[in-house]
């Protein structure tokens, strides 16, 4: 849904309406070149999720109040509504891909539903939805490496290129199939949660590991991603996993 809104409409369409969809407002003026730009690409993404958000179109010019309110300094500048409040916000002509993952916050896109799902047929519906999710190549990957169907587990992964989890899962894979590597215990302290105990034995085989460094380094990596790079793990691991790969 797409609409024109005043300061006497303002509460109704906007602050009340905000409690049942989100509502992402564009302050906007004829006056303004960036408002020209950016206001198509908000009218596309609104329509990209119609029934799921609403736009609200504020004149500036015609309603000072608001900007006052809102206290909007420079146009085109967007609010996103969420129970009367406001959840997020930009300034700017943005681009489009920038504005659909605005829009994504507030309304996760059909693909990322698929993804939360979780089973085979909806991640393998949004692969075909959004061929580049890596989120959704890594949860396929992962049920077809249970299921013992690691090639095909390895095809989703390749084109999942720059994706920490990816490339760690893809090495992890490999490492598996490596006949002169006993990883076993270390791959079963991560399953089993136990971070600094795999990562201390991954790092560890790195000196030997002939032909496979590079797998370990990445299955390590992985793991402190995913770990953040506030975490303390994570900041010991990085200098040790260094100091063995160099």
């Amino acid at each position: 849904m797409i609409l024109d809104v005043t300061e006497a409409t303002f509460e109704a369409e906007v602050l009340l309406k905000s409690h049942e969809l989100p509502v992402v407002v564009d302050f906007w003026a004829a006056w303004c070149g960036p408002c020209r730009q950016l206001t198509p690409v908000l009218e596309d993404a609104a329509r990209a999720r119609e029934g799921q958000v609403v736009l609200a179109k504020v004149d500036t010019d015609a309603n000072p109040g608001l900007s006052q309110t809102f206290r909007i300094q420079g146009i085109p500048a967007v609010k996103a509504f969420r129970d009367g409040h406001v959840a997020d916000e930009f300034v700017g002509a943005k681009p489009p891909a920038e504005v659909k993952r605005f829009f994504d916050a507030l309304v996760p896109s059909e693909a990322q539903r698929l993804v939360a799902a979780g089973d085979e047929a909806s991640l393998r519906r949004a692969i075909e939805l959004e061929p580049a999710r890596a989120d959704a190549r890594v949860a396929l990957a992962r049920l077809l490496r249970g299921r013992g169907e690691d090639d095909e587990a390895l095809a989703l992964l390749d084109n999942a290129v720059g994706n920490f989890a990816a490339e760690g899962l893809a090495a992890r894979i490999r490492l598996e199939r490596a006949e002169d590597l006993d990883l076993a215990e270390a791959f079963a302290a991560l399953d089993a949660g136990d971070h600094e105990r795999a990562v201390d034995a991954l790092i560890a085989a790195i000196p030997s590991a002939d032909g496979a460094k590079d797998d370990l380094r990445r299955v390590v990596v992985a793991v402190l991603d995913e770990l953040g790079v506030e975490h303390p793990l994570a900041r010991a691991a990085r200098r040790r996993l260094a100091a063995a790969l160099y």
